[in-house]
């Protein structure tokens, strides 16, 4: 999680309270953080802020909240917004390099040492969580000063633009920045594969920032800027939006006057848009929730105090939350926010009703007795994750294709889905460790998801020059007869093996399991140069068939 450093004295300042530091510090939690460290002397203070809360991750944005929190200043804080005829044109050539893009307008802005340390820290954290590590969102804070409006969006050729970017005292290429400057090295991978490279330029063609890697030295922020040029680019609209509308409110806490800019090109608009977010909360649904007994009027003064404007509407409330709110995805998580500002420790402490003793799961105590089992044969444990990708379920392993869990915005295209089979995760395992002597025989116990309920799976392989049909065969029956399974085998079809050695395992009827040697076009794919014998069979279906032969 991130922490965050600010000044205490600084922070009750932008409060506008004397709150003794224990008070202070004491509530901070109490919105979703946990106490990190803090100076008496110095009044220099560290808080670990929960993950799904960036709008905290700066003091500005700490004391906006602390001031509906304390009572100070209750309900939604909104901020004056002025137009201006700023245009950044986006050309179609970012499409397929680095597609969104959104900026804003600071005026005004009075900086010191201090303050511009925050901001720069609001934007490495930001950097790393929302933004992926700059993958998804890049944040360039310049002096407006420095440059010339129009600005333009555009993605150009490595070597065909240069400029002195930050740290530096020389003219560099994009591609001499992303082999000899220190944050080009960081950040190179952001760009590999692609022909041409995303720039902001000015009206005379002077370069702002080469997202999502370094700005221009030409605007750097001193204590001598006045106006502030915003940009943020990315791979997700609504992401960059809501970045864009922290960092704007954070500086406008420092009384910066905020002012639009217009998007010119194939996606037209205004940024930044800062319209509060509307929802209706159910009074009775969340009072059977929480157990509560709160009326319409008292839940408005709970989410008043959480920094949301509210009014009731007979036994429901209409709700308006800040735009940098980038949390709340369902009204669920406004009825949270109801709960934090009725305050947790006026929940009371009453024993429950009713007591339970917790125990093992019945699947997870076979998978500890197969775990056990596996290692007596000789076969070495793996671990790996959940998501997986479409092409290495399907495609690479000759697996005939089934729907799969796909991951709306993933990382990286090898984890866009969750796995249906372990196989290509253990075949990925083996790839990695080709360097190592032969024989290699390992397995996994792990979760799959298929048709969107998580199972539990064991998987087995082995590679060596002379591993075939008959040796994965000996230690399937092994494996069934260890667990007082009764099975039948039978030949089977599936594109993952060689044709004629390849069986599946039936018990009652239903297929558990399927083994037998890999095919070479699989081998390949997977860059081994021996044959691969392996074994999957689905632990939950047979628990269901003989789950009481298993414990």
């Amino acid at each position: 999680m991130p922490v965050i450093n600010f000044n205490l004295e600084d922070l009750r300042s932008l409060i506008g309270t004397r709150l003794e530091d224990r008070e202070v510090l004491g509530r901070i939690p109490m919105i979703g953080a946990d106490f990190h460290d803090f100076d008496p002397v110095t009044k220099e203070a560290s808080i670990e802020f929960f993950p799904n809360r960036p709008d905290l991750y700066s003091v500005e944005g700490i004391a906006r909240a602390l001031r509906a929190f304390f009572d100070i200043e209750l309900g939604l804080r909104t901020y004056d917004m002025a137009s201006s005829d700023i245009v950044l044109k986006v050309e179609p050539s970012v499409k397929k390099v680095r597609p969104f893009v959104v900026g804003a307008i600071i005026r005004d802005v009075t900086l010191d040492d201090k303050i511009i340390r925050s901001l720069m820290e609001l934007q490495e954290k930001l950097h790393l969580t929302v933004g992926r590590k700059r993958a998804k969102v890049a944040i360039g804070v310049h002096d407006l000063d420095k440059v010339t409006p129009p600005f333009v969006y555009r993605a150009v050729a490595p070597d065909s633009i240069s400029f002195v970017p930050l740290a530096k005292e020389e003219p560099m290429t994009l591609a001499e920045i992303l082999e000899k400057h220190e944050k080009g090295r960081d950040y190179k991978h952001l760009l590999e594969g692609k022909e041409l490279y995303p720039v902001i330029l000015d009206k005379d063609n002077k370069v702002l920032s080469f997202p999502p890697i370094i700005n221009g030295r030409l605007t750097t922020v001193t204590t001598e800027t006045k106006n502030l040029f915003i940009d943020v680019t990315g791979t997700d609209q609504n992401t960059i939006s809501g970045v864009l509308n922290i960092v704007c409110t954070s500086i406008a806490e420092r009384n910066g006057v905020i002012q639009t800019i217009n998007l010119r090109g194939e996606e037209k608009g205004i940024t930044p848009n800062l319209r509060p977010k509307q929802w209706l909360v159910d009074v009775d649904r969340t009072n059977a929730l929480l157990g509560l007994d709160l009326e319409p009027l008292s839940m408005c003064q709970c989410l008043t105090r959480m920094g949301y404007s509210a009014e009731p509407k007979g036994r429901k409330v209409k709700v308006s939350s800040s735009p940098v709110r980038m949390d709340l995805i369902h009204v669920a998580d406004v009825i949270e926010d109801v709960a934090i500002g009725y305050g947790y420790e006026n929940f009371g402490n009453s024993k429950p009703v009713f007591s339970t003793i917790g125990g093992e799961r019945k699947i997870e105590r076979v998978a500890d007795l197969v775990r056990q089992m596996m290692v007596g044969f000789g076969y070495w444990e793996v671990t790996t994750l959940t998501l997986s990708s479409i092409g290495e379920q399907f495609a690479k392993t000759r697996f005939p294709e089934v729907e799969v869990v796909e991951v709306l915005n993933p990382v990286s295209e090898d984890h866009n889905c969750l796995r249906v089979q372990l196989i290509p995760s253990l075949l990925t395992v083996l790839r990695r460790s080709k360097h190592r002597d032969l024989p290699q025989r390992i397995f996994e116990v792990g979760d799959v998801v298929i048709s969107t309920k998580r199972r539990k799976h064991l998987a087995i392989m082995a590679i060596h020059s002379k591993a075939g049909f008959t040796e994965m065969k000996s230690l399937a029956e092994g494996v069934l007869k260890e667990l007082g399974v009764q099975c039948s085998f039978h030949p089977g079809d599936i594109g993952t093996f060689i044709p004629g050695r390849c069986a599946v395992v039936m018990v009652n009827g239903r297929n558990v399991g399927h083994f037998g040697e890999l095919h070479p076009q699989v081998i390949v794919d997977y860059e081994m140069g021996y044959p691969i014998i392996a074994f999957e069979l689905d632990l939950q279906d047979l628990m269901s068939g003989r789950g009481e032969k298993i414990i």
